[in-house]
């Protein structure tokens, strides 16, 4: 059985390294919240607005909910989708499009592509 002095000096030593494990612990972190926070941000600053100009530009929403007084031909040119019908099989008949209608849109990129020249 150990004597009681070497169980009180390996409990010590343990908690020494402890400590010294968490003071390590507690720089890195530091160094790293200072290194995150010091960063240029400029890298990541064209990719965002480069993202952002396409949503922006984009004409229509995926969901597009129909509105007063619009048909399926002045969605599909206002949306750049030409198969509206195709995509939404819950509309039986093209001509009964009434306002609250909720459609399945995807712009063609080549109709996008026109659209912005």
């Amino acid at each position: 059985m150990p004597s009681s002095s070497n169980y009180r000096h390996y409990i010590k030593a343990s908690a020494a390294a402890a400590d010294a494990a968490s003071v390590c612990c507690a720089i890195g972190l530091i160094a790293l919240i200072i290194l995150m926070t010091s960063t240029n941000d400029a890298v990541t600053d064209e990719p965002v607005r480069g993202i952002m100009s396409q949503l922006v530009d984009r004409p229509c929403e995926e969901i597009y909910i129909v509105g007063d007084g619009e048909t399926l031909h002045s969605i599909s040119e206002k949306c750049g989708d030409p198969y509206i019908v195709e995509r939404n099989p819950h509309v039986h008949d093209p001509d009964d499009v009434f306002p609250g209608l909720v459609l399945k849109i995807v712009p063609s990129t080549s109709m996008l592509s026109i659209r912005h020249r």
